[in-house]
């Protein structure tokens, strides 16, 4: 190479280099710093951070092959000490994020784990009435778990006189009654205890039984209110040995003598109930499988009584208020409650934050006292829960007349069908693939 080329060289050298030392004068490194509080908050505007740059020593002091390995040496310097920065400050970000107060305040659910199989849907619960830290929780699959901490932890029961048979239950409903409780089921299965779940009897049944059972309501000694879903009641007083119908006909029978009264739907009528729900004074609501029209049945009567849907959009599902009044779910997310109490078909929507998700079951609570740290004094609550689909989760502290989301299912991938609450603050919420959510009051 040519005295020359050598020259030419040099001068492009230092002009890498010139633009390098310009680079490195630059980079400021957040480490230099000897206040604490800038580490954990790299954006804090009251500390700024010292500037720091790598020096290369005097162009004077370097020969050729001693200045390129030097810009080498500082160019991996450089490289090392930015990939550790973006690495360090990475997590000292997400540091500073806390969850939001309201979140925390709203989250009174926590999630229990069951030993099942996934795909399972747990379709209802209850607890022994003498002792609340017993119960039982069943669902599709034959799944029947036990509790025995207040639904804390589970563990799995087999019923042998269910098992005898080659079929694949579906346990609808459970209900207790001091120690007396009662199973029903699909294909048509009636299991009854009289030591708080400790043994099952499987009681045998006509096999002209109208409709699957849907619902059992224990409602005395030896005695149970059934329910199917063509609209048949049947009540007994001997533990199951003998069952009286409390309705003359189906709902089927009963439509077709009133297609005439103008009830709308009531000619393209599937024969069967979506939903069941039972007050506690003994009456019934339920909601045709097609969702446009609904009946309602008081002790006394002979015959359902059917009823027209008040709303354009066809129901999901009806209940019962804790002051008696009805709550209307639409499919699509709407919410109606009913003007004043008892039966009626006046209806008024209330506006609820569902996500677009659709609301599937209400759950209210007995009118609780809880303290007000603003007024000093204990007031009355009348609390309740809805769920639906996508982990949606509502919460009303005034009867239903405006409601809040909680935050705390909507990570948990499952529909909530169910809310359940018993005695205290004993609550629970069932979803499918056997989410189940515990109250925490």
């Amino acid at each position: 190479m040519t005295r020359h080329h050598r020259i030419r060289r040099g001068k492009k050298e230092r002009t890498e280099e010139e633009s390098f030392r310009a680079t490195m004068a630059s980079v400021t490194s957040p480490f230099t710093t000897t206040n604490a509080s800038f580490i954990l908050r790299p954006n804090s505007q009251n500390h700024q951070p010292a500037h720091r740059s790598f020096p290369l020593p005097p162009r004077a002091c370097l020969n050729e092959s001693q200045d390129q390995h030097r810009i080498q040496l500082n160019r991996r310097q450089f490289i090392s000490q930015t990939a550790a920065i973006v690495a360090a400050t990475a997590p000292l970000t997400l540091i500073d994020q806390s969850p939001a107060v309201a979140d925390e305040a709203l989250s009174q659910w926590e999630r229990v784990y069951l030993p099942i199989d996934p795909g399972v849907v747990l379709l209802d619960i209850a607890f022994v009435p003498d002792d609340p830290t017993h119960g039982f929780v069943l669902g599709t699959r034959q799944t029947l778990l036990e509790t025995k901490d207040g639904g804390a932890t589970w563990f799995p029961r087999s019923i042998a006189s269910a098992e005898e048979e080659d079929f694949n239950y579906r346990f609808n409903s459970i209900s207790f009654k001091g120690n007396e409780g009662w199973i029903v089921g699909k294909p048509a299965i009636l299991l009854y205890t009289p030591d708080a779940g400790e043994t099952w009897k499987r009681i045998p049944l006509s096999a002209q039984l109208p409709g699957d059972m849907v619902y059992i309501k224990a409602t005395g000694d030896q005695s149970a209110e059934m329910v199917t879903d063509e609209g048949a009641i049947y009540v007994t007083s001997n533990r199951g040995y003998n069952w009286r119908a409390a309705v003359q006909e189906t709902v089927s029978a009963t439509l077709n003598r009133t297609v005439s009264s103008g009830i709308s739907g009531a000619s393209y009528y599937t024969g069967s109930f979506n939903t069941v729900n039972r007050s506690p004074d003994g009456r019934y609501v339920a909601v045709s499988s097609r969702g446009n029209f609904y009946m309602t049945w008081e002790p006394g009567q002979a015959f359902w009584q059917p009823h027209n849907r008040a709303v354009a959009r066809r129901i999901q599902n009806m209940g019962w208020r804790a002051d008696g009044g009805l709550w209307l779910l639409v499919r699509g997310g709407g919410l109606y409650l009913s003007k004043g109490t008892g039966i009626t078909e006046d209806f008024e929507e209330i506006p609820v934050q569902s996500r677009g998700f659709g609301i599937l079951d209400v759950g209210y609570r007995s009118q609780v006292s809880v303290f007000s740290r603003f007024s000093g004094f204990h007031v009355s609550v009348e609390e309740a829960w809805a769920a639906g689909g996508s982990g949606v989760l509502l919460r009303t502290t005034n009867g239903g007349k405006s409601w809040i989301r909680d935050k705390a299912a909507d990570n948990i991938a499952a529909n909530l069908y169910s809310v359940r609450f018993m005695e205290g603050n004993q609550g629970f919420v069932l979803g499918n693939d056997g989410v189940l959510l515990r109250y925490l009051g």
